[in-house]
């Protein structure tokens, strides 16, 4: 602090107000009084703010504010001299000597509006100006926009500005720096890279947002910049040559790696709404570690069927060639030649940078085998096979009781059934998942479940989703407090409708008569838990079960949990396989089925007898989270370190088990 206030200020002004103010202690003046007729001398005044402050005597001090400002021939001058001569440094604290003058005078001036910074001469008002300026690198919020205000310091000219901001980034004063250049609006005048770049690496990526922040052009670059951290040439090592006087932890040296930014430039290329091509560094390691999750599902797992796996590696992989390439090797490495060899063939990857072996598998394999063939989805069959009837929750419906929506005349017959009055209706959406590449997804299916059928919304379908009444029957389901809707864990449904129509975004959703059975589980979960210890704790759904989410409640309520088979499918692919319908329909109707069983005896469930009173309860608790991700790092890692990926994406996709 006073180092600014110095360089900026000069060096020997500062140390002549000091060695007046030594002067004067030492002639023994401490009282309050006139100096001459000139006014009361502010060392004085000074003097016995501090010896108050010392004794803790905040009441005198706020007396001794009141009249001693009064008895000030030039009030602003004298309050920067005082600040000035105030021992210890602000640092951002609202307990120092300086922090109660200032406020004690911002409490003054309002009473004594003749006291202006216009009544003085245009140098003597700039002098004053930059003086003030030079207290400004206080990062207290309150002390520093009081300074700016009562000396009006943004009328300065902008050049006296910019070169302030300057001197602080030479003093490392970064902090500071960036601070003070949003509060004076000079984000458009300073060399954004060298603002951003040290608070940056000195863990203040908030700041660095705040700075750009309403600036395009400033947004884009603090997002490029970000991903140009991405490429996997990137060492920090160049950058810290650039700013030597850096002093970086260890931590925050660790978090300056591809993942960890990846996850901020994708975050902010949605919050600032960047074009995503702009970013590739970043979109390919989310899309290799997409592709290394993907591996481990199918066959470090084997939990996810092959038309899944396909349709999803083709997502991923897309035109990059480098993707293309991983995969060839991870099969290579993890499944068989032979499907290295298919999947080398169907992107067409050049000789030279395929594995070892692939290109003699490619000439070996016959002509029926090099194309990737997929199960003939007509073959499909409504009833599933016996074991899985054993195994699972089943639908009581024929598929003549399952109607898709998709056009004009089916809409309406879903609206006249689905919005009766007094009507009880499962609620549940399907989308593509993207595996953190997009942090929202549009919905893909909306799934209505009655007695007796359930109605497939599906958004897909040519023209459907920009039909006109649609969201407006969207509004008038969810804001009908006589039909009750029953959902589970609806709140990443709710955002991807918003996703969906913008205008869900600018007026949302009224939800009334809406009953999350989340909670209802969670309250079993509970009582459960209060049934064998002692006290209450608090509770994941999920844990410690095979099952998680709404299977592991239709299990514990019905006997038989979901089959979430297809719960991570291609939603967009159509024609949707029998599979895919079935989960969809299931994963709606249940919820009627889960309804009618626990009303029907709530008692022993620990349940009261009105279940749409439990209307709010535990949202997953962060102790919860970290049990998560513990377990999902432990689980990855049994296929390696090849196979194990990137902890975000697989959250992202466990993300959708609790619905």
């Amino acid at each position: 602090h006073d180092q600014c206030i110095a360089f900026f200020l000069g060096k020997s002004e500062t140390k002549s107000r000091k060695a007046g103010a030594g002067r004067e202690r030492r002639t023994g003046k401490l009282a309050l009084g006139r100096k001459g007729g000139e006014g009361l001398d502010p060392f004085m005044l000074s003097d016995q703010f501090f010896e108050l402050w010392n004794q803790n005597d905040l009441p005198m001090l706020h007396l001794a504010a009141i009249q001693g400002f009064s008895k000030l021939s030039e009030p602003l001058e004298a309050l920067l001299t005082i600040l000035e001569s105030c021992p210890g440094k602000q640092k951002g604290r609202n307990h120092t000597l300086g922090y109660h003058i200032l406020m004690e005078f911002q409490t003054w001036i309002k009473e004594h509006p003749q006291v202006k910074l216009s009544s003085f001469s245009e140098d003597k008002a700039v002098d004053l100006q930059r003086r003030a300026l030079g207290l400004l690198s206080d990062t207290n919020p309150t002390f520093r926009d009081s300074l700016i205000n009562i000396y009006q310091v943004k009328s300065l000219d902008p050049s006296i500005l910019r070169l302030y901001i300057v001197k602080l980034q030479a003093l490392n004063c970064y902090k500071e720096a960036i601070t003070l250049s949003i509060k004076l609006g000079l984000q458009t005048e300073l060399n954004t890279m060298e603002m951003l770049v040290p608070v940056i690496l000195q863990d203040k990526l908030p700041l660095a947002e705040s700075f750009v922040k309403g600036h395009s052009e400033l947004e884009r670059q603090l997002v490029l910049l970000l991903d140009s951290w991405c490429h996997p040439d990137f060492n920090v090592e160049d950058i810290r040559k650039q700013f030597p006087h850096l002093s970086l932890s260890k931590h925050y040296t660790a978090q300056i790696q591809s993942k960890m930014l990846t996850r901020h430039v994708l975050r902010l290329m949605e919050k600032f709404k960047i074009d995503q091509r702009l970013c590739p560094n970043a979109l390919h390691k989310r899309r290799l570690d997409s592709l290394r999750y993907l591996m481990f599902k199918t066959f470090g797992e084997k939990t996810m069927t092959e038309e899944n796996w396909t349709d999803h590696v083709q997502y991923v992989v897309a035109d990059d060639l480098l993707l293309q390439v991983h995969l060839v090797q991870m099969l290579v490495k993890y499944c068989s030649l032979q499907k290295a060899s298919q999947w080398s063939l169907r992107y067409n990857i050049p000789k030279d940078q395929l594995p070892l072996g692939v290109w003699e598998a490619q000439q070996s394999l016959p002509p029926d085998l090099q194309q990737i063939c997929l199960n003939d989805i007509t073959q499909e069959k409504w009833v599933p096979p016996q074991s899985h009837w054993h195994k699972f929750y089943q639908v009581p419906l024929t598929k003549d009781k399952v109607h898709f929506v998709d056009r004009p005349e089916t809409f309406h017959e879903c609206q006249s059934i689905v919005l009766k009055e007094g009507g009880i209706v499962g609620v549940d959406m399907e989308w593509q998942p993207t595996f953190g590449c997009v942090s929202t997804q549009a919905v893909a299916l909306i799934q209505l479940a009655v007695l007796d059928q359930v109605f497939l919304l599906d958004l897909c379908a040519r023209g459907f989703r920009q039909q006109s009444d649609l969201v407006g029957f969207i509004r008038a389901l969810f804001s009908n407090r006589n039909i009750l809707k029953l959902g589970y864990s609806m709140t990443g449904d709710l955002k991807c409708l918003s996703a969906t129509w913008p205008e869900l975004s600018e007026e949302p959703l009224r939800m009334e008569g809406m009953l999350d059975l989340l909670r209802v589980h969670q309250k079993i979960q509970c009582q459960k838990v209060n049934r064998v210890q002692n006290g209450p704790r608090e509770v994941l759904v999920g844990e410690d079960s095979a099952e998680k989410g709404l299977s592991l409640l239709v299990q514990q309520v019905l006997g038989k949990p979901l089959d979430k088979t297809e719960q991570m499918s291609n939603w967009e692919k159509r024609p949707l396989r029998i599979s895919q319908i079935r989960y969809a329909v299931a994963d709606a109707y249940c919820l009627l089925d889960v309804y009618s069983a626990l009303s029907s005896n709530p008692a022993s469930f620990g349940l009261p007898a009105d279940l749409r009173s439990i209307t709010s309860g535990q949202s997953e608790t962060s102790k919860g989270k970290k049990q998560k991700e513990k377990q999902a790092k432990k689980t990855a890692q049994a296929l390696g370190n090849e196979v194990t990926c990137q902890l975000g994406v697989l959250l992202n996709s466990q993300g959708c088990q609790n619905r």
